[in-house]
């Protein structure tokens, strides 16, 4: 933590009045819980089921369909 840039918010504060920090806090608070919130559903809704109207043969035929053969034998 950068304890130089954390004293210079704490000289900005001092000048606040006690229920601006007291609604700083509840803020800084709120933030802090939605962060976790956020960062565990994201990593949450990386799983789950693949969705698909199409069956999963049409899914193969599409995938084995859309392959290309590049290779080329060169002569010696």
């Amino acid at each position: 933590m950068n304890s130089t840039l954390v004293n210079g918010y704490i000289g900005l504060l001092d000048s606040l009045s006690l229920e601006e920090k007291l609604d700083l806090i509840s803020k800084l608070s709120a933030s802090a819980k939605q962060n976790i919130v956020d960062k565990k559903s994201a990593f949450r809704n990386a799983f789950g089921a693949f969705d698909s109207k199409k069956t999963a043969d049409e899914i193969i035929d599409e995938i084995k369909s859309s392959r290309v053969a590049t290779r080329e034998i060169e002569s010696f």
